[in-house]
């Protein structure tokens, strides 16, 4: 009987990218039943991929570890596939640690460049979920046609029972890692208030700061516990409105309809609901896109991509797709 085939795949982080490398892991799966596949990625994120059908160990990368110990672990293994799907510096020098030949994902820097810095109008690049698979070509592994999933234990599902309230409820995801990315605080609390005079109560979600994005209004307060617990109740919420974030990501791969709100970033650039039921808002503006990623303050000084996006307009497609 031959050894199964051992896949080695490197994606540190963040959130949603970590979220979009499933479909991959989900494909290499299907391709070799009896693969072994081992996933290193940021110790944030591991409980997320930990559960995961597709995944047989996580190797967690902690602030604190040293590089040269996590090589020395994995160099243990005689690896038939090594994938980077991070390109970064540090994955790069992983790759020089652990010798052999490593399919890599490009980040398709030509493209974003034409979008943001040269305000060209370009096609929109594919779903970096499905740019992964170009790191994957050895493995011969197409898309299925799906999006992310994600799968929250048991644990996850009792440790949020008194959280969700009885029937059904909106999840408000009013974080984003770049200050540009987030909905104004005032606009969380009219469409909590909105939301409330339609029956439907919120619970808001995310980091333990992530609360203070929302100014006033109702909305119990689910921030801080825990990525696992997050994600199952988001699969129990009616529809997760969200900036372009992790936990837009994360609400796509529990299958919940996720109203997604765009600012200084665009679809186009390849980070929009991947194969999920969802609305993306958005302001056609002269200045957008004027980041990849978002940054700490808008460029024009007006934030108007983010402002102009106002509560009765979400409320309205929450009840769409509710």
């Amino acid at each position: 009987m031959s050894a199964p085939v051992r896949v080695l795949v490197v994606r540190f982080g963040a959130l949603g990218d970590v979220v979009l490398t499933t479909p991959l892991l989900r494909a290499i799966r299907r391709a070799s039943p009896d693969a072994d596949i081992t996933v290193v990625t940021g110790a944030t994120w591991a409980p997320l991929l930990r559960q995961h059908p597709a995944v047989d160990a996580v190797e967690p990368f902690g602030p604190g570890d040293r590089l040269r110990d996590l090589a020395n672990r994995l160099r243990r293994v005689r690896w038939d596939h090594r994938i980077d799907l991070h390109g970064s510096l540090r994955s790069r020098l992983l790759r020089l640690l652990i010798p052999g030949r490593w399919g890599s994902w490009r980040k398709p820097r030509l493209g974003r460049a034409r979008q943001v810095w040269a305000g060209l109008t370009a096609p929109p690049l594919p779903p970096v979920a499905e740019q992964y698979f170009a790191a994957a070509t050895a493995l011969g592994v197409t898309p299925d046609g799906h999006g992310p999933d994600i799968h929250p234990t048991d644990e996850d599902e009792r440790a949020v029972d008194a959280l969700v309230p009885p029937g059904p409820f909106i999840g408000l995801a009013p974080g984003a890692a770049h200050a540009t990315k987030r909905w104004p605080g005032p606009h969380w609390a009219g469409l909590a208030e909105l939301l409330a005079r339609r029956g439907l109560p919120s619970v808001i979600v995310g980091a333990a700061d992530d609360r203070g994005f929302v100014t006033g209004g109702p909305g119990l307060d689910a921030c801080g516990i825990g990525l696992g617990p997050t994600a199952a109740l988001l699969r129990r919420a009616a529809a997760v409105v969200a900036n372009d974030s992790g936990l837009m990501h994360l609400a796509t791969a529990v299958q919940t309809p996720v109203v997604a709100l765009f600012g200084p970033t665009t679809p186009t650039l390849g980070y929009a609901p991947y194969r999920a039921r969802a609305v993306i808002l958005e302001r056609d503006r002269p200045c957008r896109p004027c980041s990849v990623y978002g940054t700490a303050h808008c460029p024009m000084r007006h934030h108007r991509c983010m402002i102009d996006l106002t509560p009765e307009e979400v409320a309205d497609a929450v009840s769409a797709i509710a």
